[in-house]
């Protein structure tokens, strides 16, 4: 299915594209819950959704689609193991450490999968790993991302990637990693990393990092729904609340912030009358849950700093005071030079643009900023607002040659051609 082209499918194989986009994760947990081998998972899951393509067109998709696919994959996998007898001698051993850790969960009386997804989250997160191998493996395995939009995810090139995602693999198979939720004690040290990989899934979503488009709908939209279901499973969590509600306030503005042509639209100039504000509602309730009951954690924070962009009616009457103030918990929080960028926006903002150049220049030195093109970019507009054109067009050089999407491009393209055109005027007129 990786392989297929753009737009070649049947409305059919579409339907069982779909179809299994929702299921896979679950699909995968139980089969890793009932199999303990990740790579088996894996391959007869592809094998059970081949049978479905074969099959449904020709007789229609079964009523519960789930269940048909689980009942062809756990054959497929049998089938396997009575081939490869030391395969299976191996998996065996697994499974009795995997009972020890808990039975396998029947399914439910209609012949539903048991949703063991929060298992494999945790799994695919486990401390064992590197921090790029656990984010390299929920993308895969429980956003059903290919291995091609892994790697650009993570910036790296494909062959890099896929070596990656099979070291990730053998480590839990050959480290023993168990399938299962961490204890009370272990939660807060494993919860974050969970979070990271959605966030950072929704973050290529919202920004490209390359390619013709501004966004990937389709990588947001995957993030949303994983949220979601994290927050379903883990419903205490105040966290997993900030971080669905972060995405939905964010992902609220997806049709204003691109123009008629698909070029890029700042939140300045957004058409707040084009944001969803039936995902606005629901992100400022999750806010609510994730900053009440205790201390707040960075996603809470960054959710609340959302809703007041998203309540206000425009860029003049945001309540900036505020959004600074929110930037001052973050920074103590979860200290970055990004928060400390985005801090720097706000109170220039609040205070004019020289406070907030002030800001930034004192971050000129911070690497993770060095390729980060929005520094330039935020460098370029505040010195274009204090009039200081020639040095502007010099910033916004250095932000389109740092800038990874064409849209983002076109857009620093023509804040150049205006700080050039106005250094020109005014080097006319003195």
């Amino acid at each position: 299915m990786e392989e297929r082209a753009a737009g070649s499918a049947t409305p059919a194989e579409s339907t069982v594209e779909a179809m299994f986009r929702e299921e896979r994760g679950r699909l995968l947990a139980s089969l890793v819950r009932r199999f303990g081998d990740l790579d088996l998972a894996e391959e007869v899951a592809s094998e059970a959704i081949e049978a479905a393509l074969l099959h449904w067109p020709a007789e229609g998709v079964p009523p519960k689609p789930g269940a048909w696919l689980m009942t062809t994959a756990r054959r497929k996998a049998v089938d396997r193991l009575r081939r490869d007898r030391a395969y299976a001698a191996r998996l065996a051993v697994l499974q009795v450490e995997a009972d020890r850790a808990g039975p396998v969960p029947p399914a439910g009386a209609d012949g539903d999968l048991p949703d063991e997804r929060l298992q494999l989250f945790f799994t695919c997160a486990h401390p064992a790993l590197s921090a790029e191998d656990r984010g390299a493996l929920t993308l895969r395995c429980l956003a059903g991302l290919t291995t091609p939009e892994v790697a650009r995810a993570f910036l790296v090139p494909v062959e890099t990637m896929a070596k990656r995602i099979v070291r990730a693999k053998k480590k839990i198979r050959e480290a023993r990693i168990p399938f299962r939720v961490p204890g009370a004690d272990e939660l807060p040290e494993r919860l974050p990393g969970v979070l990271q990989v959605i966030y950072s899934i929704f973050t290529e979503g919202y920004a490209a990092s390359a390619g013709p488009d501004l966004q990937r709908i389709d990588l947001a939209e995957e993030a949303v729904r994983l949220g979601r279901i994290l927050r379903r499973l883990m419903p205490a969590e105040r966290e997993a609340a900030g971080l669905l509600g972060l995405m939905l306030l964010v992902h609220a503005r997806r049709d204003a912030r691109i123009g008629p042509e698909g070029g890029l639209v700042l939140l300045d100039d957004q058409d707040r009358g084009r944001w969803d504000r039936t995902m606005i509602q629901e992100g400022g309730d999750l806010v609510l849950a994730a900053l009440t009951g205790g201390p707040p954690g960075p996603y809470g924070v960054q959710a609340a700093i959302a809703a007041l962009h998203d309540e206000a009616a425009d860029v003049a009457t945001t309540d900036w005071p505020q959004i600074v103030a929110l930037y001052d918990v973050l920074l103590a929080l979860a200290p970055s030079p990004v928060v400390a960028l985005n801090r720097a926006v706000a109170v220039a903002m609040r205070d004019g643009p020289e406070a907030g150049l002030a800001l930034l220049d004192g971050l000129s030195g911070e690497p993770r900023l060095r390729g980060h093109h929005p520094y330039p970019a935020a460098r370029a507009d505040l010195l274009s607002r204090l009039g200081r054109f020639p040095e502007a067009a010099a910033a916004y050089r250095e932000a389109l040659g740092l800038a990874g999407t064409e849209p983002e491009r076109a857009y620093l393209r023509r804040r150049l051609d205006a700080a050039e055109a106005s250094g020109t005027d005014g080097a006319a007129g003195a």
